[in-house]
Parts: C-alpha cells; sequence; structure tokens
C-alpha cells in the first residue's frame, strides 16, 4: 500500500489527533474510507453515514461524521506530504524541471463572498510528469516564486505573476535556475552600467529578425540588481493578432485605456532567465517555457477527473480536509492516470 499499511496509518492518524481511540469507527484504514468517501463522492453528510451503515463499514451519525471530518485535515495534509515525498525527484544531470502555478476552487455556503476562494499552490515536476509539492491557502496568499523550496540543480518554470526580483534572487542563491515570462513593464529593465532600458523600443529594433537574447539587469526594491538574460520571439501573425484581440477585451472589461506599447508587446513572447547562453540556447529556452502547458494539464486532471470542486460550506475545519482528500487521490492516482484516461470508458465519455 503506498500509504504504508494498516499500522502506519494508524501510527499517523494517532499522531495528528485524527484517530484516538476505537469507538464508533473501529480503526484508521475505515476512518479514511469513510473520509474519502465522503470528499470524492456526491452523497452528502447524511446519505454517507447512511452508505457507510449500509455496507458495513460503520454505522456513525453524520453530525459524528461531520466530527471526524473535521479532525482530519492534519492527517491529510501528513499523509499529502508522505505521498509527495516518496516520489520527490533527485537532482541529476537532466536537471530537474519544476513548473510553477496556482489554481483555485470558490468558497462556497451562503456566507461566503464574491470572489472568495480555496487557492492551490502547485510544483509539477518533469520528466517525472507528478506533481511535486502542493499548498493550500485562502485568496489572501498570493503567488510567490520561492514558496515552494528550490531543489540546487532544478529549472523552474513560471508564468508572469512570478516576476518577482527579490524572489528571484533566493532561487538563484540556492543553486536554482528559472525561466519566467514578462510583460514589458513587469520590471524596472537596466542596462550593465544601471541606466534604464526602453524594453519596446529594444523589441522595435529586433523586430525584423523577429528575435531578442541579450543581458538584462533588474533591480529589486532592495539590494544589487540582478545580472540575468532576456529572451524574445516574435509569434506567428495568428497568434499575434490573438494576443492584441485579448488585451483589447481586458482593456475594455477593466475600463482603462490601452497604451500603444501594450499592443506591441502583445506581438512578443518575453522571457527572463539565470540560465547561461552557453548552456542554453535562444532555442532551448523557448522550448523550455512551452513546457508550461503540463501543469495545466495536472490541473485539468484534478479538477475532472478526480473532480475537485469547491468544497461545501466555508468552514476551514472541513473544507481543507475535503480539498486535501482529493489531493491525495490525485497523488495515489498518477501512475495510473495515463491508463485511466487511456481507458475505453473514459475515451467515450470525452
Amino acid at each position: 500500500m503506498r500509504l504504508g499499511g494498516p499500522e502506519a496509518l494508524k501510527l499517523t492518524a494517532r499522531e495528528t489527533k485524527a484517530f484516538v481511540r476505537a469507538r464508533e469507527v473501529g480503526n484508521a484504514v475505515d476512518l479514511l474510507r469513510l473520509i474519502l468517501a465522503y470528499c470524492l463522492g456526491e452523497r452528502g453528510l447524511r446519505l454517507t453515514a447512511a452508505w457507510a451503515a449500509s455496507v458495513g463499514l460503520v454505522d456513525i451519525s453524520n453530525v459524528a461524521l461531520l466530527y471526524r471530518l473535521r479532525q482530519c485535515g492534519d492527517w491529510l495534509a501528513l499523509l499529502v506530504g508522505q505521498a509527495l515525498a516518496a516520489a520527490a525527484p533527485k537532482a541529476s544531470r537532466g536537471r530537474l524541471i519544476r513548473i510553477i502555478d496556482a489554481t483555485t476552487v470558490p468558497k462556497k455556503g451562503r456566507d461566503a463572498r464574491k470572489n472568495e476562494v480555496w487557492r492551490i499552490h502547485s510544483a509539477f515536476d518533469l520528466p517525472q510528469e507528478r506533481f511535486g509539492h502542493f499548498e493550500l491557502t485562502d485568496q489572501q496568499e498570493g503567488e510567490r516564486l520561492d514558496r515552494i523550496p528550490a531543489v540546487a540543480g532544478e529549472i523552474r518554470l513560471a508564468d508572469r505573476a512570478y516576476l518577482q526580483p527579490a524572489r528571484m534572487a533566493r532561487l538563484m542563491e540556492a543553486g536554482a535556475d528559472f525561466v519566467i515570462r514578462a510583460g514589458w513593464k513587469s520590471a524596472h529593465w537596466l542596462d550593465c552600467k544601471g541606466r534604464a532600458i526602453d524594453l519596446i523600443a529594444e523589441l522595435r529594433k529586433a523586430a525584423e529578425r523577429g528575435l531578442l537574447d541579450c543581458p538584462i539587469w533588474i533591480k529589486p526594491k532592495r539590494g544589487p540588481a540582478l545580472a540575468l538574460r532576456l529572451v524574445a520571439n516574435k509569434k506567428p501573425q495568428q497568434a499575434a493578432a490573438e494576443a492584441r484581440r485579448k488585451a483589447r477585451r481586458t482593456a475594455q472589461k477593466g475600463g482603462h485605456q490601452l497604451s500603444k506599447q501594450t499592443l506591441e508587446a502583445a506581438d512578443w513572447v518575453i522571457l527572463v532567465t539565470s540560465l547561461a547562453p552557453d548552456d542554453f540556447t535562444m532555442n532551448d529556452v523557448l522550448a523550455l517555457y512551452r513546457l508550461r502547458w503540463r501543469i495545466e494539464l495536472g490541473f485539468k486532471r484534478l479538477k475532472s477527473l478526480i473532480g475537485l470542486k469547491g468544497p461545501p460550506g466555508t468552514d476551514e475545519r472541513s473544507a481543507r480536509p475535503h480539498i486535501l482528500a482529493h489531493l491525495l487521490i490525485i497523488l495515489l492516482l498518477e501512475p495510473l492516470v495515463d491508463e485511466l484516461e487511456d481507458s475505453p470508458r473514459l475515451a467515450d465519455a470525452a
């Protein structure tokens, strides 16, 4: 059993006080089955309790089931951590590629306010094709480049929300590299002498070639400027036109004026990286960033194959274990996901 077997489950359940002594529930394995049946099913508390009694698993009331669920948050978090550790990648010659991003599920219940969500901060590791880190927060916790501990030698891929100079510096200090998407005004761009650079002007100069690969410096709020590398590639005509349309829609929706520079920048994929040109060519850097779609596929599996939705109610004591149960299941099923997705039943459903 990937969770260590009945004795290991009993030990961790007692350690986290999810299962202190046998009463309505006889052992930790039955408790885990009961909690997963509720969290991954659609029966609700009352019908889950009735189902558990009907199959001889446990005779428990819906109120007692809710109490048990609220006691399981730390236990499920520990089990998720164990499952992640068991598949933890090792830095090697091939270098670990770690894609980071976050996805959200809405808070529910009568008291949930508009735009309140649970945020799942994640890392997706290649070539293992597995989630390597989860952290659950509410909407108050933002996306941070260094939220997930760095592995020396890794290459971290991230979208423009993670262009955070101080945190980029911490990754480099830990021996990690990164490739991060950038907006034309996402940072204070400098040359080697500390003078401000007009990024749009540099893109205009490179427009004929459609390529730009040059040293650049970024000034954080505190500390010295970071010596990095700017890689930009002009999009194909159709993709550029779509990016401009999207920029116009965003501006219209937000009620603000769209600048000429923003439209020009929409024609480009702009990346900032710590990878040296002697080790990674411009095409290598672009190819690395294109791997970001893998984490989107991972999120799709989490929400469609495993059925993760917003947990019922807004009480963190029950919402947290509800989400953690889904994260645990995706980790346990990941080695089988390709087989599941290729099965005739799922293929027909698609």
